[in-house]
Formats: C-alpha cells, structure tokens, sequence
C-alpha cells in the first residue's frame, strides 16, 4: 500500500513499520540493478570466510549488545556452532573443548540445561528450549566428550507447540522416545492447528511460523503427522513469503529474516511429505468434486513431480503400530521429496544475501 494512497486515514504503526521495511528492500534492490553483472555476482555470493571469522570470534567474545541474551546463551552456542559445521568448517580442538565445558556448566544435576552457568537454580530453572539449544550443540560437535556430557531431562516444564517439540527431538536423538513420552502429544498439537492452516502456540491462537515449524516437526518425529490437514498448512505457509521475498512470521505481519528458518525448515519438511498431501487431496475430492482451476493450482503449487510414484506413508492413527522410534528422523529426512520448491525460493535466496548478509557485513 502506498502511504500517498492513505491521506484521509491515520497509519498504524504496524503500517508505518511496513512501508519503512519496504523501502529499505526496495533502496536495496534498486542499488542491486544498477551495478554491472560482475558486481551483482558478488554481491550474491555467500561470504563464506568472513562468517567463518565472525562466528568463530563470536565463540569466545560477543559485544555488550547481546547481554540481553544472557538467559539463551546455549542459543547462541547452538546457532553459531551449528552455522560453522553448515559453511563446512571445524573448530580447533580447544575451542570445542570450551564449548563443551561451557554448556555441561549449564546443565542441571537432576537433568535438563538453563540459559546460563549458575541459572540452573530456583530462580532459573533448566528449560525446554535451552536443553534443545545444548544437545543440538553437543551433537553438532561430536565426539565422545561431548555427547558423554549428556544426562537426562528433568520432569516439568512448558505446554505449548514448541515445547512439544523440543522434547520430542531431544528424546528422539538420545534415544529415549517411547510410547509413554507421545501419549497425547499428536492431539494436542492437532488442536493447535488453525482455521488458516498454520499451527498456533496452544489452542485458540493465531498461527506462528516458529511454532508452525516446532508442531509439524514433533508430528514427523512421532509418527502422526498425516493427522494434521496439510494441504491447509501448505498453503499458510507459502503466502507468508512477502513481496520484499523474505517471510513473515504471522499474517499481515514483517517479513523478518529469522522466518526464512521457520518457515523455510516447514516447507523443506513439506516436500518430503508431498505423497501424504497428495491423498488428503484425493480424500478432499471425493467429497468435493475438482474443477480445472483446481487441478491448474496443484500443477503450479507442486512442479512437475505431480505423478511421481514414491509414497510416503508415515503413521497418521495416532496409534502407533510400533515402539522403536529411534529411526523415524533418520528415515524421514531421507526420504524423496517434491523436487520443485513450494515457494520462490531464489527470490528468498536473494533477499537473505542482499537485505541481511550485506547489511550484516558493511557494519560488522
């Protein structure tokens, strides 16, 4: 919307944060097409080496700034950690040793890890999500050491989608998911699911790209994620990408790059789901007939791997006909999956290399 266009209305904030957001992506690629194809080239480049260096420098030091994240701290090892083993680089054999010690130092006796060494107290009691952010780390780095460094979760915690689903991955890749941790989980997260498609917090709330993410991810893991209605998500999750490229979090809401994971990681699980999306079409059809432009959508939504004859057939009761679950996430993330993307996944490639990598660099 052109704020011209809005004379006789007072703008919200929401509106003037948008239009500010917008004209910064638009200066940005505005620039971009004004510089010779060489220089566009380089500026599309992932800046390898000078990530490696900030993430690396970041392990030992990180600016007054972020002090704010004090109670995340296993966050911050997990995403740089992470960051530097998906740019294909290794850390030293000190620097792991470091990051090892520093999280078994957030890590409560009884089990489960807090957001900081000493937070593991009354006051600061170990958390879902800070223990998701830990193992993930320590299983990143590997090694003897650092999964040695492990102990078990503790009882109690938090009730929403997100919780559901660090429990969940933190049990499926220590190997202590059963039927007993499950019980129920698939339902609750079921009723997360809203009118719009996504999946909400808890029920009753709007639908978020993080928790969309947390609940699909856990019905994946669990067996039970043909449950869900998937088409529905489907197409929740793909209009979240904005015109500036990048997705947003929430309907009518920024575009942010932290989304580009959320959203982005939903619809990667998404393609490999695509022959359970497939039958809840089918099944839809039969009770309401399809029509061409139907059928033209689909085309356009799924690519050309339409007819493909890999199934994907992924528990869906609720009942679980097995008790070993600790291949499902292997076996999951080898799976086939749609080979064309379900959004523009180049523009989202552009916008995450112009709008925040160069940003990042130029005052970094």
């Amino acid at each position: 919307m052109d704020p011209s266009s809005a004379s006789s209305t007072i703008p919200t904030v929401t509106q003037r944060d948008q239009w500010m957001v917008e004209s910064q992506v638009f200066q940005i690629f505005q620039l971009f097409s004004s510089i010779p194809q060489t220089a566009q080239s380089l500026m599309l480049e992932l800046q390898r080496d000078n990530h490696i260096t900030y993430l690396t420098k970041s392990l030992s030091h990180l600016p007054p700034s972020f002090s704010v994240l004090d109670a995340n701290r296993p966050w911050l090892c997990y995403w740089i950690i992470h960051s530097i083993a998906l740019l294909g680089e290794s850390l030293d054999y000190q620097i792991q040793h470091n990051a090892i010690d520093f999280l078994n130092r957030c890590q409560d006796p009884n089990g489960g890890y807090a957001g900081g060494p000493g937070q593991a107290s009354n006051c600061y009691m170990p958390h879902l999500a800070t223990t998701y952010a830990a193992v993930n780390a320590l299983i990143t780095l590997g090694g003897q050491k650092a999964l040695a460094s492990i102990n078990r979760m503790h009882d109690e915690g938090e009730i929403d989608a997100r919780a559901c689903y660090t429990a969940i991955s933190v049990a499926s890749v220590l190997n202590i998911l059963d039927d007993e941790l499950i019980k129920n989980v698939g339902d609750y997260i079921l009723s997360c699911q809203t009118y719009e498609g996504g999946i909400a917090g808890e029920p009753g709330a709007e639908a978020h790209g993080g928790y969309t993410f947390c609940g699909l991810a856990a019905m994946v893991l669990i067996g039970e994620v043909n449950r869900l209605d998937l088409p529905r998500l489907v197409d929740w999750v793909v209009f979240r990408q904005g015109k500036e490229c990048g997705f947003q979090g929430r309907t009518n809401k920024l575009v942010d790059g932290c989304y580009s994971f959320w959203q982005g990681g939903a619809v990667a699980l998404l393609q490999r789901l695509y022959s359970v999306v497939e039958e809840q079409l089918a099944e839809a059809s039969q009770i309401s007939p399809k029509s061409d432009v139907a059928e033209e959508e689909q085309e356009s939504l799924y690519g050309t791997s339409r007819n493909a004859t890999c199934h994907f057939t992924h528990g869906g009761t609720g009942e679980p006909g097995f008790s070993d679950f600790k291949n499902i996430g292997y076996n999951f993330i080898n799976e086939w999956r749609a080979r064309d993307p379900l959004f523009h996944s180049i523009a989202l490639q552009q916008y995450i290399l112009l709008c925040s990598q160069v940003y990042i660099l130029s005052i970094g």
